[in-house]
């Protein structure tokens, strides 16, 4: 158990980040499956909206550092390839 007025300090500021990384983490999530069910609906025009849409989540998830610059990458690049395929 923390000791010290830091560590305890320390320990009730993890579980606020925590939670609002969490958050963070859900609401990109969120913004891919509208994308990837667009694309499973075959319509482009609604997957291309929502491609656009999560975008900018994708980029500030890692400004916030809750993903990184990489995974932000790959998933960008294949949410676009598909949505072109189609």
């Amino acid at each position: 158990m923390a000791n010290t007025p830091q560590a305890r300090k320390r320990i009730r500021r993890n579980e606020r980040r925590a939670e609002i990384n969490t958050n963070r983490v859900s609401r990109i999530r969120t913004f891919i499956k509208k994308v990837e069910s667009a694309l499973a609906g075959g319509d482009k025009t609604a997957a291309a909206a929502a491609l656009k849409e999560a975008q900018p989540e994708l980029a500030r998830g890692v400004a916030r550092g809750v993903l990184h610059k990489n995974t932000a990458s790959r998933k960008l690049s294949r949410l676009t390839k598909r949505v072109a395929a189609l």
